[in-house]
Parts: structure tokens; sequence; C-alpha cells
């Protein structure tokens, strides 16, 4: 067996390969060749898998994206995806072969991080992937949604089709990815090809879009209405004020008797409002986005912090073969990340950093669960400050 990348000529065997892994047949694509969720695939960061035989037995490729941090820092990131093995050839090495050469691919790219949304939890984390931001979603009774507080909008919200709200939301979700920890980029590719998941895919919805006092866009929501329940896909809101105005506009739809707002980060603020604090019923609660930290000092000093102090870190990664010592300087918001041999104040495997990086997962939820091992009893209640993020990190995007 050997591992080879693709090329653009192959993309529909790509394709036809990945869906044969899941027992899958690919939806038929547009003229154009968009309207399909693999439609943004960057064909130069596909791998086939090919056995000695000279068949195809598994695909794995990434997405070119950026990944906002604690801060509003800004990091490029490889989006893994589309990764399977052809049922006949599970279970031999294939998806660790793949693995490993991908993550090689990825450090020779000079990216410091990979990301991806986890089909079974306990593939990846052998991996080195740690799952790093949580979505909920919230079903209120429409009857039971008054506000505590009136909530008056000084801005305007219009209803479009989505094929007339394309650029005002492509515009919106730019802005608002830029200051969201843990949010990733949507690249024009992706509008424009009509690639992943609804509102970009195009499937029929409504846009409902908020436009602040000055006339600005500041906020969308994605919805559909059956049988009296409207679900909205996604809400992309670069302040709370237009987030509060667009679910005020769904809570009051007419002729709806819920509301179903998916794709919300833990503990949103929008159940705070309601006069009935039960109003709203969450559900769904599951990881997201999984970070997998393939540079150590690159990816530490990338991040912004909030608290000063040093923390010494042992760092395990098994699937790699190494294991590092780090010594962690914040001061003033800014990080220096060192190899050293100093006393270790924490010991984690490169799966629990990814958990932690982003703020997402405390180092002592971690280290109660038995994944992180402190070695004195200051460690963990510094370590919690340090990685304290300045907001929930929070991923809306499919990939």
């Amino acid at each position: 067996m050997h591992i080879r990348p693709t090329t653009e000529e192959e993309h529909d065997l790509f394709v036809t390969t990945m869906h044969s892994a899941f027992g899958l047949f690919p939806e038929p694509r547009a003229e154009d060749g968009g309207g399909v969720w693999w439609a943004a695939h960057e064909h130069d960061r596909n791998f086939f898998a090919v056995a000695d035989d000279g068949k195809l037995i598994g695909t794995a490729g990434a997405y070119s994206f950026e990944l906002t941090l604690p801060g509003e820092h800004v990091i490029p990131v490889a989006g893994v995806s589309a990764v399977g093995v052809v049922p006949t050839h599970r279970r031999q090495g294939v998806l660790t072969a793949m693995m490993r050469h991908q993550l090689a691919d990825v450090r020779a790219r000079g990216e410091a991080l990979a990301v991806l949304l986890c089909s079974e939890a306990t593939i990846y984390r052998r991996y080195g992937y740690g799952p790093a931001t949580y979505n909920e979603r919230l079903t209120v009774q429409r009857h039971r949604s008054a506000f505590a507080r009136p909530h008056e909008d000084k801005g305007t919200v219009e209803v479009l089709r989505r094929d007339d709200a394309v650029d005002l939301m492509e515009e919106i979700y730019d802005r608002h990815r830029r200051t969201q920890p843990g949010a990733l980029s949507r690249p024009h590719r992706w509008w424009a090809t009509r690639a992943g998941q609804p509102p970009i895919a195009p499937a029929h919805r409504y846009i409902a879009v908020h436009r602040a006092q000055d006339g600005t866009p500041d906020g969308y929501a994605g919805y559909t209405v059956d049988s009296g329940t409207l679900s909205v896909d996604e809400t992309i809101a670069v302040t709370d004020e237009a987030f509060t105005a667009l679910a005020r506009y769904v809570l009051d739809h007419d002729l709806v008797e819920k509301v179903v707002l998916k794709q919300l980060p833990p503990g949103h603020p929008l159940r705070w409002r309601f006069e009935d604090f039960r109003a709203a019923e969450a559900s769904g609660h599951g990881d997201w986005l999984w970070v997998r930290v393939l540079d150590v000092p690159r990816a530490l000093t990338a991040r912004g912090w909030f608290t000063d102090g040093e923390l010494v870190l042992d760092v395990d990664d098994p699937f790699l073969g190494e294991r590092g010592r780090y010594l962690l300087t914040v001061r003033d918001g800014g990080a220096e990340c060192v190899r050293t041999d100093r006393a270790p104040d924490l010991s984690l495997d490169v799966s629990d950093l990814g958990s932690v990086y982003l703020g997402g997962t405390t180092p002592t939820t971690l280290a109660r669960a038995g994944r992180v091992q402190a070695h004195h009893p200051d460690a963990l209640p510094l370590a919690d400050a340090l990685f304290r993020p300045d907001r929930t990190p929070h991923c809306p995007h499919w990939f």
C-alpha cells in the first residue's frame, strides 16, 4: 500500500471512492459543478490510499482555513475532511497510514494546527485530536418566549431568499468569525460553489438580515418553517444586539408553535432573556471542532492570553513518537514558549492540549477525569486562569 496525492482530473474518482467508504452515492451536481457539500474540495490537499494491486482503498482531504483564537488572533489551519477507508480494507492500517501522511503534509505546509469534525470520537483521539468546541440547540415554545425586559431594536430586519442574500451573508460571516474564538473562515470558494450545508448550500431558506441603526448589515439567521416549527440553521451576529433582534424576529413569527435555534454555543445568554427561564430547552449538546496541535510553541504563542504567569507543560505525542517539555511564559497578553528541562507543572497528552487550547475545556476538568496530571497544588488553578478565553469558543462552520 502507498499514499499518493490526487490530481484535478481525478476529482470525480476521489468523490466516488470517498462515498463508497460510507456506503453512499454522490448527489448530482449542478451544471457548474457546484451545489453539493464537497464542491469546495482542494484537490492539491487530497490523497488516495492505493493497494498493492492498484485499487483505491481510502481517501483523506483537507481545506485551507483560518481559525480565530482567543484575543482575536487568527492562524492558518488544515481542516481535515473526506476521510474514509473502503469496507474491504478496514482494520488493516490504512487510516493510520493516511493520518500519518496527512499530518506530515500539514507540517510541511507550515500549519501548526489541524482541525476536524469527528465522525467517531474513539478514532481521532488516537491521532492526537481533542474536542475543543461544543454546540447545542435551544427549543423555545413560542407562547412562553416573552423577554423579562423589553428589547428595543434600533436597527431593522429584512427578509430575503437565500439566493438574494449570499453576498450579505458572506460579508457578515467574515466579520463575525474574526472576533469569535473557535470560528473558521469560509473562503469565497465555499460561497461561490454553494458547498457545505445550508445556508451556504443552495437549499431553500429564508434569510433574516439585521442592519444596525446606521444601515450596516451585522447579522443574519437562515431558517425554514414546517408544520408549526421554525428551524434556524445558524444565527450569525457581529453584536449581541443583532443576535437578540434576530432571535426576537423568529420568536415572533406567526403560525409557529416552537422555534429551534441550532448551532449555539453552550450556555448562550439568550435563555437568560426569557421571563420564563424554562421557556428554552437545551438539547443536542455535543462536541464539534476537534484540534490537533503539531507545533506546540507556535500554537501557544499564536493565541492571546489574559492572565500573566509561567507554566511548564510536559506534552506527550505518542502517535508521532514525540515528547517535549515547554516553558510557557505569559506577560501583557502575549506569550513565549521554549523547550526547557525544568520540572513540569502539568503532564498531558497532545490531544488534551488540543482540548484546552481554545479555552473550551479547563485543565481542571481533564485532571478530574484522569487525563491531565498536576505535579503541585497550584498548577491547575494557574493553568485554568491562563487558558481562560475572552469568550466561549464556538465554531458554526460544517466541513
